[in-house]
């Protein structure tokens, strides 16, 4: 009898360990797994999601997830719609735990300059929001003419004038590294806030 009560513990134990084990199994392989998801899979799992994203220049904005690329964001704010470089954000506030891939591998390489080469055919008047301040402010408004590898050129024309050869202020350059955000659509004037 005592060896009934001593091979049950024994038992136990050994069932007790094994759960362990299992448990320990399954923590790495999560742990594993959680470490191969990148931003942009969290975000394309967040698709229809309200968000709250804070940038680098200090202005938050909210809106509805759109769109998500490689390198890039689009919310949409009522009228308005925001193409955000994932290097702009500091933080984001509403992402779920979804990660979902990239339907195909042309969505995968779609980075920052091939939805700015789509802004550039679309040629409508957007507000570029710089991550540090200019001479002329924050903002910058103007048609996209070209797109390069790292930056596009920018003719500035005054708030609400279409772009022509007459009534372009400037032709800037502007390197990715310096874009906070780009608006488009609906009223432009900026109605993020600084928390």
């Amino acid at each position: 009898m005592r060896w009934d009560s001593l091979f049950d513990d024994l038992e136990a134990q050994f069932s007790a360990g094994r759960a362990l084990e299992h448990e320990s199994e399954i923590t790495d392989r999560a742990r594993v797994e959680l470490a191969g998801i990148d931003l942009s899979d969290r975000l394309r799992g967040a698709a229809g999601a309200e968000l709250k994203i804070a940038l680098a220049d200090g202005n938050v904005i909210r809106g509805v997830l759109a769109h998500a690329g490689s390198e890039w964001l689009v919310l949409t704010e009522g009228a308005r719609q925001w193409l955000v470089p994932h290097a702009s954000v500091l933080s984001y506030q509403g992402l779920g735990r979804v990660a979902l891939k990239p339907s195909s591998r042309i969505l995968q390489g779609a980075g920052i300059a091939s939805a700015l080469r789509a802004l550039s055919r679309d040629r409508s008047e957007l507000v570029v929001h710089l991550k540090v301040s200019t001479g002329d402010g924050q903002k910058l408004h103007g048609v996209i003419d070209r797109v390069g590898r790292d930056h596009f050129d920018l003719a500035v024309v005054p708030h609400g004038e279409v772009r022509r050869a007459s009534n372009i202020a400037a032709v800037l350059t502007i390197p990715f590294s310096s874009l906070a955000a780009l608006c488009s659509g609906g009223s432009q004037e900026f109605r993020g806030s600084g928390n």
